[in-house]
């Protein structure tokens, strides 16, 4: 096989192929003699290198091999994104994913039996063996108080920043007035074509109220459903702090001063504590403060306003972050069909779950661990670039969206935090006509 380059732009090879003869045939004869049987093979009489006399033919075949393109991928990445999507909103209908998946839960349990298996068994450490973690003290007390602070402050900025809340739904929007898209899937949303009805909010429309059963004792028995109507529910961010040592006299709980002791695998008996001296009663660690009745709730002054934002937002992220650091050492469980929260290393036996296929569960929750948009949901809302200017319900996919106490701070001028602006679309421009939102690609 003879093979051969050219300068053209693709590679041009010059092949010489063998193809065998078949028997039986004469394939060449000299000039002067005479055919006796006529040739099969006369059509390639007239290509210059036919060579007859042989059990082979060669026959010279040009190939054009086209050169390969290579597409080489380019992903860019941004470690600060721009603009980031909204939370998801689950349907009733789907459960709620678990934080980590049960796949690397099982995963990391087999690990830590077999690291377990040659060591020594170890003593439970606090929370688990029924003390308090002495350094979250401080931590719970910060919490509770930011959540009181909070919530005063919101009742203050209520006066000055007009928020709207929808009667049919359970939306609500910061603004002058209420924005335009026909959003609403509340009852009779076919008549009203999906417009709200709007009307004033109020707090428990801002902050969300997650309430969950005060526990006496934290590691006691599980609540039957027959107690559930004995014992006092209370806001689960308060009963997070109270197992996490903060004393409030209406909610008493039980304190240990001796760890547990195990005689199975769920059983245990308290430790004798008479050896100890009696403890002398105590007041908080740091004094709690208190809410303030709505009829005596006062509309800040003009340069009142700004710092009152600023204190709100602070205490906004001070209470999330604690509670995040809380639920890290101590239990909180949520339903993954409903938004039922408990506080505890296992749920209640309650049977009042109501979400969508409750009757094959007997009402009985489907318990799992909870995040903390679970113990403090974020009630997400539109941004308002300028409240001068109205929202245009044609232009909805160019505004940005955050939680109801940021938005409210912002509009009351209060600086943007860091981690809402990707959610916010702040770096989207907004078009000023429909024709040119039509020409954005």
């Amino acid at each position: 096989m003879l093979l051969s380059n050219s300068n053209q732009p693709g590679i041009t090879m010059n092949v010489t192929m063998s193809v065998p003869n078949a028997k039986g045939i004469i394939t060449a004869a000299p000039r002067d003699s005479l055919l006796l049987k006529p040739n099969r093979l006369s059509s390639l009489s007239s290509l210059h290198s036919l060579q007859c006399g042989s059990s082979n033919i060669r026959v010279p075949v040009t190939i054009r091999i086209r050169p390969e393109k290579f597409w080489q991928v380019l992903t860019v990445r941004n470690e600060v994104p721009q603009n980031a999507d909204f939370p998801r909103q689950y349907s009733r209908k789907e459960k709620k994913p678990f934080p980590v998946p049960i796949v690397e839960l099982r995963r990391a349990a087999r690990e830590r039996m077999k690291n377990m298996k040659d060591e020594p068994r170890k003593s439970m450490s606090a929370p688990k063996n029924g003390l308090l973690v002495k350094s979250l003290i401080p931590t719970a007390y910060n919490v509770y108080n930011a959540r009181i602070t909070l919530i005063n402050n919101l009742k203050k900025l209520l006066k000055v920043v007009p928020v709207h809340a929808c009667g049919w739904c359970s939306e609500i929007h910061v603004g002058p007035v209420g924005h335009p898209f026909k959003s609403c899937k509340g009852a009779q949303a076919n008549v009203r074509k999906g417009l709200h009805g709007w009307t004033n909010a109020y707090v428990e429309d801002i902050l969300i109220p997650i309430e969950a059963y005060h526990l006496f004792d934290r590691l006691g028995k599980r609540i039957g459903h027959e107690e559930r109507f004995q014992i006092p529910r209370i806001p689960a961010v308060v009963e997070l702090c109270i197992q996490a040592g903060v004393e409030i006299p209406e909610f008493p709980t039980k304190r240990r001063r001796k760890p547990i002791i195990r005689i199975g695998r769920k059983e245990f008996i308290d430790a004798d504590e008479s050896d100890l001296p009696d403890e002398d009663p105590e007041g908080p660690l740091k004094p709690l403060l208190a809410e303030i009745p709505d009829s005596e709730t006062v509309a800040p002054l003009e340069n009142e306003v700004v710092p009152l934002a600023e204190q709100t937002l602070q205490a906004w992220e001070r209470m999330r972050k604690g509670a995040k650091k809380l639920m890290r050492m101590y239990n909180v469980r949520v339903c993954g069909y409903c938004p039922e929260v408990h506080v505890g290393a296992k749920g209640h036996k309650a049977q009042n779950c109501g979400a969508h296929k409750h009757q094959q569960r007997n009402g009985q929750h489907g318990w799992q661990s909870a995040v903390l948009d679970d113990l403090i949901p974020p009630r997400f809302v539109w941004h308002v670039p300028d409240i001068n200017v109205p929202l245009d319900r044609e232009l909805r996919n160019f505004y940005g969206q955050a939680p109801a106490v940021v938005e409210m701070c912002i509009q009351a001028g209060a600086a943007l935090p860091e981690q809402y602006k990707s959610t916010m679309r702040l770096d989207v421009g907004i078009p000023t006509t429909l024709k040119e939102a039509d020409m954005v690609v």
